[in-house]
């Protein structure tokens, strides 16, 4: 995994403070080291990035309107807690976006295209397989996750519409998608998972290219679902209330 393809996934702009903030906190999230309804509390994150509560609170404040992070007044701020509806919607919107780019992908990519995909299918492949019989670190995962983003990224590049794939960005579905899957600790897959989407994807064939998208997306659901257990709010509570204890220690 090169160091060009993970900054990918880091946003873009000036190296402000703010932004640095917001690049820090949001791989933090991904790699699970601020799991789903962990509170975060803006003098700790601050003391560990070495900065004022004005760049933190920028950080946090973008991270809420993008749904990964969420506040309640005289609780506190926490990593998004998702229920099983909001990942279902989310799973939805992703089949939604990306079995069109699918199709595109058939109408639109030429050979070279198509050999470049299933390149990257096959070294996907190998990266979870390499997963699934040793525990990687969360810095490898990372990486892995970056490259699997990438892929379904770039079917959406050669689909030939810059909308389709400024949409997937812009709706943060492959992020999500990381997110949940860290949660749910999901690290193996079945044998050629990806290769087997990229070889429809080649096949020519839009009805193939489309089922077997939602296949893909589909897979897992419903034990992704399972797997993540929000805390509710009097848990956040509890912990918010702890952590006060302790600090004032």
């Amino acid at each position: 995994m090169d160091k060009r393809q993970r900054k990918q996934t880091r946003p873009s702009g000036p190296g402000t403070l703010g932004a640095r903030a917001y690049a820090e906190i949001r791989e933090k999230i991904l790699q699970g080291v601020y799991a789903l309804g962990a509170p975060l509390s803006r003098r700790q994150i601050a003391e560990e990035l070495r900065m004022s509560f004005v760049p933190i609170s920028e950080a946090l404040q973008r991270l809420e309107q993008e749904g990964l992070v969420e506040s309640k007044p005289r609780v506190g701020t926490r990593v998004r807690a998702p229920s099983a509806e909001d990942i279902r919607q989310r799973y939805t919107l992703r089949e939604a976006l990306e079995s069109q780019a699918a199709r595109k992908f058939v109408e639109c990519a030429g050979a070279e295209q198509k050999l470049e995909l299933q390149r990257m299918a096959a070294h996907l492949d190998q990266l979870y397989s390499s997963c699934a019989v040793a525990d990687p670190g969360s810095d490898y995962l990372y990486s892995v996750h970056t490259y699997h983003m990438n892929f379904h990224l770039r079917i959406a590049e050669s689909a030939g519409c810059g909308l389709l794939r400024a949409a997937i960005e812009r709706e943060q579905v492959l992020i999500f998608n990381w997110l949940f899957d860290t949660a749910a600790q999901r690290r193996s897959l079945p044998a050629n998972f990806h290769t087997l989407l990229a070889a429809a994807l080649a096949s020519g064939d839009l009805e193939e290219a489309d089922a077997a998208m939602r296949r893909h997306i589909r897979f897992g659901l419903e034990s992704v679902v399972e797997s993540i257990q929000a805390p509710n709010s009097n848990e956040w509570r509890r912990s918010r209330r702890a952590n006060a204890r302790a600090a004032a220690k």
